[in-house]
């Protein structure tokens, strides 16, 4: 069965031609032309993963994150912001926010199929993969990351110059991947500032992913500022 995406756009067409793309990359996409609508849509069916704009009118991206995320039926659902913004202050508010992916426009849809495939993946991983006695669920454990995150975030400085004691084995170019991911760039932007391609960023990101025993860029970007990774 095709994976649901939400897909909260209020530039039409934009939003028809990203749900043309995703529907013919095989997935089931249903649109919403702003937060509100989006959110009565949720409630009757919830999907495999939500891509909303941050600039709209009435309730922007990030109200429709905080929303999702104070929502126990939502807190563990990929959220992917799709945006003209694109300074790193904005990706930092967006991770602070609790976003899993942020994709600045114009984007390369390719790169935008391929966010969705590894969030959906690493999602399906985790509610497959068995638990040990005593686990707590993902929800609990997602929303006490969301938290650290913001604190670890917002406190960037103090944390580089007092890293907590740990030893990765880390190639040059998975260190400077690495150090993008947490200034906040995306794939793409990536390939661009190391002049490589799309899919050897993906490689190294799915590396750095098995190192750090993370499952997203928002826990790796925790886990690198909380161990004084990122330079």
């Amino acid at each position: 069965m095709a994976a649901q995406l939400l897909l909260v756009d209020d530039e039409p067409g934009l939003r028809e031609a990203v749900k043309d793309y995703l529907q013919e990359s095989g997935f089931s996409v249903q649109v919403a032309s702003n937060a509100r609508q989006g959110w009565e849509m949720m409630q009757q069916n919830t999907p495999d993963l939500v891509i909303s704009d941050i600039m709209m009118p009435q309730v922007d991206g990030y109200q429709f994150l905080k929303q999702l995320r104070d929502d126990p039926r939502f807190r563990s659902l990929p959220v992917i912001f799709l945006t003209a913004k694109g300074m790193t202050t904005d990706r930092i508010q967006g991770y602070q926010a609790g976003v899993d992916a942020y994709l600045p426009k114009p984007f390369d849809p390719d790169e935008l199929v391929a966010i969705v495939e590894n969030l959906l993946e690493r999602r399906t991983a985790r509610t497959t993969t068995p638990t040990e006695e005593g686990d707590t669920p993902d929800i609990t454990e997602l929303a006490n990351q969301i938290a650290q995150i913001k604190a670890l975030l917002t406190q960037r400085n103090a944390i580089a110059q007092s890293p907590a004691p740990f030893t990765i084995d880390l190639t040059p170019r998975e260190q400077s991947v690495l150090n993008l991911v947490a200034e906040g760039l995306m794939n793409k932007e990536i390939a661009r500032r190391l002049e490589t391609s799309v899919r050897n960023v993906e490689k190294y990101v799915s590396r750095l992913f098995s190192k750090t025993g993370t499952n997203s860029r928002t826990e790796l970007v925790r886990f690198a500022l909380e161990h004084g990774l990122a330079k």
